[in-house]
């Protein structure tokens, strides 16, 4: 995944397969939580360039080129 679009659509099809109960929960669960620590992540950098009052430029969220 490239961007919070793609992860996005991808826990949309995760949150299907489960309903669906094509995936199975330990599996849906793992990736759920991978998911929110990519997030996190995003939010540390988004927070660290609040407090140094910089615009970041983060590309997983379409911000160019990453700096």
């Amino acid at each position: 995944m490239k961007n919070i679009t793609e992860l996005n659509n991808q826990l949309t099809t995760l949150y299907a397969a489960l309903r669906d109960g094509t995936i199975d929960v330990k599996t849906a669960a793992e990736m759920n939580n991978t998911a929110g620590k990519i997030i996190n992540v995003q939010r540390v950098q988004l927070e660290y360039a609040s407090l140094r009052n910089e615009a970041p430029n983060i590309d997983f969220l379409g911000g160019g080129d990453g700096h």
